[in-house]
């Protein structure tokens, strides 16, 4: 008889002692959590083992916070599951050490999921010609607005990047004891640190020609300086230094600050606390030269190398990425959905919407942005080095030349090994 075992939020001791290769079983691994999504993963793994018979799957649930470094060493100690959860920026590092396996000869006979996005196909391949994870969503950053603080304040819906800047500064001027922009300084705060460099570099690129790091340049770091005049000029509440995601979402629909850039997951906490025509939702400012570069992170579903039972794996793998599950999936998690044609479903249709399919539909004007995930040292740059750096150059222990720097260096090198592996 089958059963599902659903084990949630395990301290790390737990999921080590628990054993995790047996025959006719499926270990997987959920790292991005809240109690919503894990009921309805468990939902759609227990719809999987009701159409294939004899399968007995486990669910390890592990808390957002400290999952990167549980997850190494779940890998080093040799406690590993059939399928994991996969952000974008750990990927690159489970490639390099041949840890997740190469998805294509399963999925180019594939029938569910033939109708994927090429950009998620694509996605999926971290720079280079194998597959290693299906994308279950992207997250696309888009610029939430207060529309009564706006008001009171005499600006307009910023279209271009100097409009924000411009925006924020007179939010914070003229409203007493509020805030233009809702600043995420701590946990997951290097988006900061990549959105507005990219925005001023406005060239669609991380590396120049020859693979150094657009870091090194003036208009990266004047990117950088403007988060810094931000927090210390007060456009930004100080408490925002220490701020993820749960805070930016809590000081949006407060109104404490009256702009937010942030994915579509931001936009279930915002709906249920914001009268709807209290709020809007637009693509990400212009940058100088009229295009933007929204940056587009995602997460996927990816089969590790030491998995004994690869099939039944990848059988899970392509149900929980159909087009049925992924559209349930993509309206509670708040991602953009994977499959062709999916935003003709009610759920995505309204104003609220409009922001991120406008994005999607112009892409000439809106230029998707992917951080350099293929790298095995971006993890790390991004989880770890710059929020704790970004940290410093906020509270002014650091300048942003010296810091530009010291991210360059990094990334440059990176760079160039990896392009001398090719």
């Amino acid at each position: 008889m089958r059963k599902i075992a659903l084990v949630g939020s395990l301290l790390l001791a737990g999921v080590l002692s628990s054993g995790l290769v047996h025959a006719g079983k499926l270990k997987v691994v959920e790292v991005i959590t809240s109690p919503e999504r894990t009921k309805l993963l468990q939902t759609q793994l227990a719809d999987f083992q009701k159409a294939n018979p004899g399968t007995t799957v486990e669910l390890i649930t592990i808390p957002w916070d400290g999952a990167f470094e549980k997850v190494l060493v779940m890998f080093k100690s040799g406690q590993i599951p059939d399928v994991i959860e996969m952000p974008e920026r750990w990927s690159a590092l489970y490639v390099k050490g041949k840890q997740i396996e190469a998805l294509d000869p399963w999925l180019k006979n594939s029938k569910d999921l033939a109708s994927l996005q090429k950009a998620v196909r694509e996605a999926g391949k971290f720079g280079g010609d194998k597959t290693y994870q299906i994308p279950y969503g992207f997250y696309m950053k888009a610029l939430f607005y207060n529309k009564k603080m706006l008001a009171q304040a005499g600006v307009q819906p910023p279209k271009t990047h100097d409009e924000f800047v411009k925006a924020v500064e007179t939010v914070s001027t003229k409203l007493p004891g509020k805030y233009g922009y809702c600043l995420r300084g701590g946990k997951g705060g290097g988006f900061e640190w990549i959105t507005y460099p990219t925005a001023y570099g406005a060239n669609g690129a991380y590396f120049d020609k020859d693979g150094n790091s657009l870091y090194s340049t003036p208009a990266f770091q004047k990117g950088m300086q403007m988060l810094v005049d931000f927090y210390q000029k007060g456009y930004a509440p100080k408490e925002s230094i220490s701020w993820g995601f749960n805070e930016i979402v809590t000081g949006f629909y407060s109104g404490t600050c009256a702009m937010l850039q942030q994915d579509a997951d931001a936009l279930i906490g915002i709906a249920e606390k914001m009268d709807s025509k209290d709020f809007g939702v637009i693509p990400v400012p212009l940058s100088a030269n009229g295009k933007a570069y929204p940056n587009t992170g995602f997460a996927g579903w990816a089969m590790t190398s030491a998995s004994t039972n690869k099939d039944e794996g990848w059988k899970l793998i392509q149900h929980l990425s159909a087009n049925k599950q992924n559209i349930e999936w993509a309206k509670l998690v708040g991602v953009l959905p994977v499959h062709q044609g999916a935003e003709s479903d009610s759920a995505f249709a309204g104003e609220h919407w409009a922001g991120w399919f406008q994005t999607l539909k112009q892409a000439d004007k809106y230029v998707q942005l992917t951080p350099p995930v293929y790298l095995p040292e971006w993890g790390a740059m991004y989880d770890k080095t710059m929020v704790e750096n970004g940290q410093e150059l906020l509270l002014g222990k650091r300048k942003v030349a010296d810091v530009a720097k010291q991210w360059s260096d990094t990334l440059s090198a990176a760079q160039h090994k990896f392009d001398a592996a090719k």
